[in-house]
């Protein structure tokens, strides 16, 4: 088992994070949209930056997971779940009640990933992605839709 640490990022060196924000949205235009918003997280292991995850606050007590982005070759071994569920803890207790992600109808190993994380689908974006420069396939799928799940802190 990983032991990560999250560290919370500056305002000011957000954009020297942007490789890894494009880790997991493939368009820099959409990812300079958000990358000011909310909080953002280095995720560390051993002293070394594995991957990030930015946070953005939404009306009513809504947290949304704007992205999370994990390099390779720690891909796989739980670190994501285990950022997420410490993100679901510390969003509780600063008094948000809910959290949204967002993922392409296309990307099934992220539908299923966070349907095990408890969260459920609530809504669908249609065309979202047809506002991206370059069409997105994943699975064979074109990356149209986004799928929008949610789940009760």
């Amino acid at each position: 088992m990983f032991e990560v640490q999250l560290k919370a990022i500056e305002m000011e060196k957000r954009n020297s994070f942007l490789d890894y924000l494009l880790l997991a949205d493939e368009s820099e235009e959409i990812v300079r949209e958000y990358i000011n918003d909310g909080e953002m997280f280095a995720m560390l292991f051993n002293g070394q930056i594995i991957g990030v995850a930015q946070f953005i606050f939404l009306q009513d007590g809504i947290v949304e997971l704007k992205n999370i982005a994990i390099i390779e070759d720690y891909r796989g071994k739980g670190i994501g779940k285990l950022v997420i569920k410490e993100a679901f803890g510390l969003y509780k207790m600063k008094g948000l009640n809910k959290m949204l992600v967002g993922t392409a109808n296309s990307s099934i190993a992220n539908l299923a990933f966070y349907q095990k994380l408890g969260f459920r689908m609530d809504e669908i974006k249609k065309d979202f992605f047809k506002k991206y420069p370059t069409p997105i396939y994943e699975n064979g799928i074109r990356a149209l839709d986004m799928v929008m799940l949610e789940r009760d802190l």
